[in-house]
C-alpha cells in the first residue's frame, strides 16, 4: 500500500522531481509513454513562477487598449456626427420669454443659493420634488449679432412649453455665424416678394455664384495686379540702392517701373469697376430674417452659405446637407474665427510641412547612421555621439522651436534677406517664420529617431552578406549601396514612419516658426517660384488648439475641435499607411535567403 501511495504522490524536493522524471521516462508499465507536463512544487511561492506579474502585464495591456479604443471612439463619434443637421426647438419660459435654438447637450445639477433665492414658489416646489436637483439643456441660440452670445442654458423649472415649428430655418452666413429664425421678407431685384422656399433656393444659388465671381476677381486678377505693383515698387527701391536715384541708369529704371505701375493701376481700375458692378447687382437681392421674438436682420442672399427648414427635413435632405457640409469643410477656408467653414489651408500646410520634413530628415538621418555604423572607428567618441543622439530625442519640442526661430529665421533667414532681398527691408522675407523653417525645425526634432532606427536596420544585415560581397571583389561603398542599404531599407522606412507620425502632430515648435491662426491663401500662385516656402501657413494641430482654447466661444468651437482631430488622425494614418505600403514592397523586393 505504501509503495502505491508513493508512486502516485511525488515527494517534495529534488529527489521527488527526479523520481517523477524517471517514471515519465519509464512509462506506465503498459508500453506507453506518458506525455511530459510541467510539475509545480507544492511548496513553491506563486510569485516565483511570475504569474502575478503576468496578470499585471496583461491587465495593463488590456487597460491601455480600452483607453485607446475609447478615445478613438469618442473622437470618431463626435467628429462624424458634427455635421448632421439638428432640429430647432422653440422654448417658452414661465415668464413668457421665447427662445429658439438647437439642443446640443443636457446635464443634471444642483441649483445654488443665488439661483434659489430668485425662484418662485412653484419653481422651488419643482426642485424639491426632484430631491434638490434639476435637469438643464444647452441650446445653440446662434444670432450672435443680436444676442452677443451663441448658447444659453435652460433649466427644466424655467420651461413652460417646448415646440418644434416647421417655419423655423437655420441660416449659415459668411459673417456673424449662424442665424436661427424665420424668413420675414424676400427682396428680388429690389422688389419685395412673397417668400417661397424654392424661389429663395434658386436666387440664393445665383447669388452665391456672384459671390464666388467677386471673390475670384478680388483674389485672382486684383491680387495678381497688386503683386505686380509691389514688384515694381521693389524694383524702384532696388534701383535706388544699387545705382542711386540720381544716376542715369537708376533714373531710367525708376522711370520704367513708374510707367509700368501706371499701366497696372489702370488695369486695376478696370477690374475693380467689374467687381463694383457685380456688387451693385448683388445688393438688389436680399432676405429679411426674423428671430423668435421678432427682431429682424437684412442681408444679401449671397451672404447666406446654406439654409434649410430644420424641423421639416427628410432623411435624404439631411444626408444632402451633411455631405455638403463635409465638402465645404474639406475644400474651403475657415470663417467666423475658425469655428465654421473649412480647413483646406490647414490640410495643405500639414501635408506640405510633413513631406518637406521627410525630404530633409531622411538623407541626413540615413547618412549619419551609415557613417556611425559602417565607417566610423568604434570607440569612446562614437559612443558619446550615440548617447548624445539618444538624449536629443528627449529634449522638449519647444526648445527646438526656440532654436529654429533663432537660427533658421533670425540668423539664416536674416542673412538671406540682406544678401538677396535688401530692397524689401525692413519687412522680412525669409527672416521670419515660414513653412521652410518649420520643416527644418521638425527635421531636427525627428532626426534622432531616424538615426537610431537606421543604425538598428544596418546592424541587422548579416555580416556574411557583407563578407560575400567583399569576397567577390566589390568595394566597401558598392557593398553598402547594393547589398547593405537594400536589405536595411525596410528598417529605415520604419524610422521615417515614426518621424512622420511625431512630426505631423507637433504644435509647440510650429507656434514659433511659422504657423498662424489664419492664412487663407495657399503658398502657391502663378508667380515664380510658384511655391513660396517663405510664407506662413496653417496647421491642423494648431487649428485644434486655436479653436478649442483661443476662440471667443469654446462651446461653439467644440464640434470643430472633434472633426478637425478626426481629420488629423485620418491624415496621419493615411501618410503612415502609404509609407508602410512602400516598406512592405521593399521587403518583398529585397527578400533573400538567410545565410
Amino acid at each position: 500500500m505504501s509503495d502505491a501511495i508513493t508512486s502516485d504522490v511525488p515527494a517534495s524536493g529534488p529527489a521527488g522531481v527526479a523520481a517523477v522524471a524517471a517514471r515519465q521516462a519509464a512509462g506506465t508499465g503498459r508500453g506507453e509513454e506518458r506525455p511530459s507536463r510541467r510539475v509545480r512544487s507544492l511548496t513553491a511561492d506563486v510569485s516565483a513562477v511570475g504569474e502575478p506579474a503576468l496578470w499585471a502585464f496583461g491587465g495593463a495591456l488590456a487597460l491601455g487598449i480600452v483607453l485607446i479604443a475609447g478615445f478613438l471612439f469618442l473622437v470618431a463619434w463626435n467628429g462624424v456626427t458634427t455635421f448632421w443637421p439638428k432640429p430647432i426647438a422653440q422654448v417658452e419660459l414661465r415668464d413668457g420669454t421665447l427662445l429658439a435654438g438647437e439642443p446640443t447637450r443636457s446635464s443634471r445639477y444642483r441649483p445654488g443659493e443665488n439661483i434659489l433665492e430668485a425662484l418662485t414658489a412653484e419653481e422651488l416646489a419643482f426642485i424639491e420634488a426632484n430631491d434638490g436637483f434639476s435637469d438643464r439643456v444647452l441650446y445653440k441660440t446662434a444670432n450672435f449679432d443680436l444676442y452677443g452670445d451663441d448658447f444659453r442654458w435652460v433649466s427644466d423649472f424655467e420651461v413652460a412649453e417646448v415646440l418644434y415649428p416647421e417655419a423655423f430655418h437655420l441660416f449659415e452666413r459668411e459673417q456673424w455665424g449662424t442665424f436661427v429664425g424665420r424668413v420675414d421678407g424676400l427682396v428680388i431685384d429690389n422688389q419685395p416678394t412673397a417668400f417661397d422656399y424654392r424661389l429663395m433656393q434658386r436666387e440664393q444659388r445665383e447669388a452665391r455664384q456672384r459671390f464666388r465671381q467677386m471673390r475670384r476677381l478680388e483674389r485672382g486678377e486684383i491680387g495678381a495686379i497688386n503683386y505686380r505693383i509691389d514688384q515694381q515698387r521693389l524694383a524702384i527701391r532696388r534701383a535706388e540702392l544699387r545705382h542711386g536715384a540720381e544716376s542715369e541708369r537708376g533714373a531710367a529704371m525708376i522711370a520704367a517701373a513708374q510707367a509700368r505701375i501706371a499701366e497696372l493701376e489702370a488695369e486695376f481700375a478696370i477690374v475693380q469697376a467689374r467687381v463694383n458692378e457685380i456688387r451693385d447687382l448683388d445688393r438688389r437681392f436680399r432676405v429679411i430674417l426674423a428671430e423668435v421674438n421678432g427682431q429682424t436682420r437684412e442681408t444679401e442672399l449671397s451672404q447666406i452659405v446654406r439654409f434649410y427648414p430644420a424641423n421639416a427635413l427628410g432623411l435624404m435632405d439631411s444626408l444632402g446637407i451633411y455631405l455638403s457640409r463635409w465638402w465645404e469643410f474639406l475644400s474651403t477656408e475657415p470663417r467666423e474665427a475658425n469655428t465654421q467653414g473649412g480647413v483646406l489651408p490647414a490640410i495643405f500646410g500639414t501635408v506640405a510641412m510633413t513631406l518637406l520634413m521627410v525630404i530633409f530628415v531622411a538623407p541626413f538621418g540615413v547618412i549619419t547612421a551609415l557613417y556611425l555604423r559602417e565607417y566610423a572607428q568604434q570607440g569612446r567618441l562614437v559612443s558619446i555621439v550615440r548617447i548624445s543622439v539618444n538624449n536629443l530625442a528627449g529634449v522638449p519640442s519647444i526648445v527646438y522651436g526656440v532654436f529654429g526661430l533663432g537660427f533658421f529665421a533670425y540668423t539664416l533667414g536674416g542673412t538671406i534677406d540682406q544678401l538677396f532681398y535688401a530692397e524689401n527691408l525692413p519687412n522680412p522675407t525669409f527672416g521670419k517664420g515660414g513653412i521652410l523653417w518649420a520643416s527644418l525645425t521638425l527635421a531636427l526634432l525627428t532626426v534622432p529617431v531616424v538615426i537610431v532606427a537606421s543604425e538598428e536596420a544596418l546592424a541587422a544585415v548579416p555580416r556574411s552578406m557583407r563578407e560575400g560581397s567583399l569576397a567577390c571583389g566589390a568595394s566597401k561603398w558598392q557593398t553598402i549601396r547594393h547589398v547593405v542599404l537594400p536589405k536595411a531599407l525596410p528598417g529605415i522606412m520604419t524610422g521615417i514612419i515614426l518621424a512622420m507620425a511625431r512630426g505631423a502632430g507637433e504644435v509647440a515648435p510650429l507656434m514659433l516658426v511659422g504657423v498662424v491662426k489664419l492664412a487663407p491663401a495657399l503658398p502657391i500662385d502663378q508667380f515664380f517660384p510658384f511655391v513660396h516656402l517663405d510664407r506662413s501657413f496653417m496647421h491642423l494641430g494648431f487649428h485644434i488648439f486655436d479653436v478649442g482654447f483661443q476662440s471667443r466661444n469654446s462651446e461653439a468651437g467644440k464640434p470643430m475641435v472633434f472633426v478637425t482631430t478626426l481629420l488629423l488622425l485620418v491624415l496621419i494614418v493615411a501618410m503612415n499607411a502609404m509609407a508602410i505600403y512602400v516598406r512592405n514592397r521593399l521587403k518583398r523586393r529585397y527578400a533573400t535567403a538567410q545565410f
